[in-house]
């Protein structure tokens, strides 16, 4: 099976079995090491393989993975770790690094239940010297690693790997402002392969590009490096750098990385690994902060993954021989995609924007149909946000649609800008609940309790597809403040759509079921397990109010307060965790009105969720209709 492809002929083919598999041998970088340097790029198609085969079962990010083949064999050729550092920007692309620290045979296990996690974690291995999940991390911490070497008197080396995207992030500008001052030696390798998740947008996309592009900047590097060569004597590399210098500032002006004092080289091709070692091993002797920009292909090996590298950035399982995933219902973020663009083709002020997640979000659909009105920040949630404040002030409708765990980024906009200043910015928030396979940094745990205390924003979830048109449909229409609204990963129910969205009454909950004994209220679509537990009770002979609260602010307060006072017992259901979540609204609503029915909770406990798929996390944490039942049940006489 041809599985590999090798450029441009495209025909590359598995590695011959009768011979010695070089990733076997390796049980940690020191195997790296005595492998001879022309079985390198053997070994690079192993690992190629290796990654394509796995992760068609588990899923997981292939694009990226397969992008920094070279360089990773490169860096753990050069460097030793635990003892040098090596920090990757987000992180997803740590897989081959995990296979060369002694973790290949474990990576078909990657992403699964009490297997690999699919980014960094420190508790996994001594070689993982920084966890990470989210983009712009790498250069900070890396610089704090720098710093704390420099004061201990150590001698180690500290690398951070950060893609393009990464250079868009707050964080990255900000510790690029203090590199110069913070430490005199760190490395920085600037992997540019011109995608994030999606293709890479903004001012600095273009200036890498023209790095990477103009004839006359190589011309003149090249020059420099030969006049070094040449000339003999003491300063002779510093000169040639300072004529090479103001010549690239002719050509290019305000070469950035120099301007905050690191020494630039590059671009180099990011797949030639003689040149990748050549370089570290001569920027390991540099005395002062170096950024090495180097070239690589996302996806590169796999035809379906070069095709399509945003839908191989990151995915499910999939058939290696074409790439294709299995199709189902629409999700709930195809749902939003579609939803926002069709009320957009009717209402002009809406507007679109994201941060670096079309795909993600699905507003791929509004890019295509309205690109007019569609904005993607790149990796800037908080420039994002203050974005769309702006367009509020003018009349518009922004749709802002982040990922939960990225909302987190932009918690000072929300409560300074967007409500202090009653702008309707509507928050949109994909991925609200767990995230399973990816994981603690992915799932959005955490987005009611930062956000229902903040004043005048409304929050709400919706238990199915048809109720979140409407919910969405409702946003369009509110322009008393921030609105936002949290869904889920995946699919919904699977109910069906009516025609016509309705507008919904602000804080107004669903009574679907009115009774005597217990008060069920689950939020969102843990309507399933509220359900299940609710066929439980009835079998048993309880009568039970079963109520969708909607509204996570305001709280229907009159509903919820006369159910629950006509109960022997309230049970809340919430994929979010317990401490400051949905459910502790209600104890606090029900204080306040001086009702003294008790609260049992089904939420998730006061700790960070490991990676799993879902139904395995929600059993083994008392996401269930019988851990629900057991709490409920003291409560009740028996029947």
């Amino acid at each position: 099976m041809n599985l590999l492809i090798s450029l441009p002929t495209h025909s590359m083919t598995m590695s011959d079995s009768s011979s010695t598999n070089l990733l076997d041998t390796i049980q940690g970088p020191d195997d790296l090491k005595k492998i001879e340097s022309e079985r390198l790029p053997e070994l690079a198609e192993e690992i190629r393989n290796k990654l394509i085969t796995s992760l068609s079962n588990t899923g997981g990010h292939l694009g990226p993975n397969l992008g920094v083949v070279e360089l990773t064999i490169a860096m753990h050729r050069v460097f030793n770790t635990p003892t040098d550092k090596f920090l990757f920007d987000v992180s997803h692309q740590g897989y081959v690094h995990k296979m060369l620290t002694g973790r290949a045979k474990e990576i078909g296990s990657i992403r699964q239940y009490e297997g690999l996690n699919g980014f960094l974690l420190r508790t996994e291995s001594e070689h993982d010297c920084y966890g990470a999940g989210h983009a712009g991390t790498a250069l900070s911490a890396a610089l704090g690693m720098a710093s704390a070497r420099d004061l201990k008197g150590g001698d180690n080396h500290v690398v951070a790997v950060a893609g393009d995207a990464a250079f868009t992030c707050g964080p990255t500008l900000e510790a690029l402002n203090n590199i110069a001052e913070a430490t005199d030696r760190c490395i920085v390798v600037l992997n540019d392969n011109e995608w994030s998740i999606d293709k890479n947008v903004g001012a600095l996309a273009k200036y890498f590009n023209t790095l990477q592009s103009h004839p006359a900047y190589n011309d003149i590097r090249a020059k420099a490096a030969s006049l070094v060569e040449k000339v003999a004597g003491p300063g002779a590399r510093k000169f040639a750098h300072k004529i090479e210098r103001n010549a690239k500032n002719m050509i290019l002006p305000n070469v950035l990385f120099e301007k905050f004092g690191m020494r630039y080289y590059g671009p180099i091709d990011g797949h030639d690994l003689p040149s990748l070692i050549k370089s570290f091993e001569y920027l390991k002797e540099q005395g002062e902060p170096v950024i090495l920009h180097i070239i690589t292909e996302k996806g590169r090996g796999y035809q379906p993954a070069l095709d399509k590298p945003g839908k191989f950035h990151g995915l499910g399982p999939y058939n290696i021989e074409d790439g294709s995933t299995a199709s189902g219902a629409p999700t709930f973020s195809e749902l939003f995609g579609r939803t926002v663009t069709d009320f957009a083709k009717e209402d002009k002020s809406i507007t679109a924007i994201t941060a670096a997640m079309p795909g993600g979000t699905k507003l791929e659909t509004f890019k295509a149909e309205i690109p007019e009105r569609y904005f993607d920040v790149g990796i800037a949630e908080e420039h994002a946000a203050l974005f769309a404040c702006g367009h509020a002030t003018q009349g518009l409708k922004p749709f802002l649609a982040i990922y939960s765990t990225f909302m987190q980024r932009a918690y000072d906009m929300i409560l300074h800008d967007m409500a202090l200043q009653k702008l309707p910015v509507r928050l949109c928030m994909d991925r609200g609940g767990l995230s399973g396979d990816d994981g603690p940094t992915h799932h959005g745990l955490f987005d009611i309790g930062y956000l229902r205390h903040v004043p005048g924003l409304v929050h709400m979830q919706p238990k199915d597809e048809d109720e979140f048109i409407d919910m969405l449909w409702t946003m369009t229409k509110y322009e008393d403040g921030p609105i936002a609204i949290r869904y889920p990963r995946g699919n919904g129910p699977g109910v069906s759509i009516k025609d016509q969205p309705n507008l919904l009454t602000i804080g107004e909950a669903e009574v679907i079921q009115e009774g005597t004994d217990v008060c069920l209220i689950p939020l969102g679509t843990m309507m399933e397990v509220a359900l299940e537990t609710k066929e439980q009770l009835e079998s048993k002979g309880y009568s039970v109010t079963l109520i969708n609260p909607r509204w996570i602010k305001p709280l229907d307060a009159p509903t919820i307060t006369k159910s629950s006072a006509n109960s022997k017992v309230v049970c809340t259901f919430e994929d979010h965790v317990l401490y400051n979540g949905f459910g502790l609204s209600i104890i606090e609503l029900l204080h306040d009105k001086v009702i003294d029915t008790p609260v049992e909770r089904i939420g998730w406990p006061d700790e960070f969720i490991e990676h799993g798929k879902p139904e395995i996390l929600r059993k083994k944490h008392g996401m269930t209709s019988e851990a629900a039942i057991a709490k409920i049940s003291p409560h009740l006489e028996a029947k």
